[in-house]
């Protein structure tokens, strides 16, 4: 996997994308998932702390080189800031930060506590960068809107996962406010743009597995905050199972696509459901979930290892930190 970040001094540090820190949102996320059923089903192996560490290395690898851009190349960066699709990814680096705060929680929550602080600081800043953006925009276009537009207001509901071990419960509520209040507003315009306006491109049609992230995220969210699987959570859980499903329905589409770092987006939301449905096994203790929750971890390790592969042979062609990839 360090393959993935051997690039070209000059133009492939130019070209290396901010999205690429969805890498790590769905590495974390994986980590996650696989600390919950390690916990759940009482594995005779732990593979989540080598996970984490893995993670949290190629998190810090990215933001090396990242920064190196910023230092080198300020106006490449400048442009993927006001890029009215670009945009949308910045967040994913704050998120990184936090799913790396839940994936340590436990572990080392001197650390947990920190990525914590600074990420959801540093999250809350972008969102409001992001809200004035779309407020007082003068570029927007429907045809620029797409799922990732999620990412930055709406991945304000995973805050509180970690938040409110970390933090006054008011912080939490303040967060995921945002979050939940956005969710329905960015879905109805999402769907009308993709019912009315034509098809995604072919590298932003990954991108639809972001609708099953807001409401598995807010169900983990929702349980820490109030402590139990109500009527409320069970809403969100089988909304984010609905959208499981409605694109599992539809795989062979997607596994036409050619690939694109857009294809991580796999990846982070079928962490969450699978995050999400063991949760519900836990609460609820009835065995539908246990197995359901068993065959997204499956499905998941799949999604990742392939992921992996392509993402890894894409760097030997040369095909990763170009323009337009």
């Amino acid at each position: 996997m360090s393959e993935v970040l051997v690039m070209e001094p000059g133009s492939r540090l130019k070209n290396l994308p901010v999205s690429g820190f969805s890498i790590v949102m769905g590495m974390a996320g994986f980590t996650i998932a696989w600390g919950r059923a390690e916990q759940f089903f009482n594995l005779p192996f732990a593979i989540s702390p080598a996970l984490l560490v893995f993670t949290a290395a190629l998190f810090a690898l990215l933001t090396l080189l990242y920064a190196a851009k910023i230092v080198r190349y300020p106006q490449a960066v400048w442009g993927e800031v006001t890029h009215p699709v670009k945009l949308a990814f910045v967040p994913s680096f704050s998120i990184g930060m936090l799913l790396l705060s839940v994936a340590c929680l436990h572990t080392a929550p001197a650390a947990s506590f920190w990525l914590w602080s600074i990420g959801s600081v540093l999250h809350l800043a972008i969102t409001l960068y992001v809200l004035s953006s779309w407020i007082h925009h003068t570029q927007y276009e429907i045809t620029h809107l797409n799922p990732a537009w999620f990412i930055p207001v709406v991945g304000n509901i995973l805050i509180p996962i970690a938040g409110v071990h970390h933090a006054p419960i008011d912080v939490s509520w303040f967060f995921f406010s945002i979050g939940l209040f956005f969710w329905p507003v960015l879905t109805a315009i999402i769907f009308s743009r993709l019912i009315f306006h034509g098809s995604l491109p072919d590298r932003f049609v990954p991108t639809l597995f972001i609708f099953i992230a807001p409401p598995a995220v807010g169900f983990i969210s929702w349980f820490n905050l109030v402590g139990e699987v109500d009527a409320f959570a069970r809403v969100l859980y089988f909304a984010g199972l609905l959208f499981t499903l409605l694109l599992a329905s539809q795989i062979s589409y997607f596994t036409r696509l050619k690939f694109f770092l857009s294809w991580w987006a796999y990846s982070f939301p079928i962490a969450a459901i699978t995050i999400a449905t063991l949760l519900m096994a836990q609460a609820t203790g009835q065995a539908f979930y246990s197995w359901l929750g068993a065959a997204l971890l499956g499905v998941l390790c799949l999604v990742v290892v392939v992921l992996i592969m392509q993402t890894a042979l894409s760097v030997a062609r040369k095909q990763i930190c170009v323009e337009g990839h």
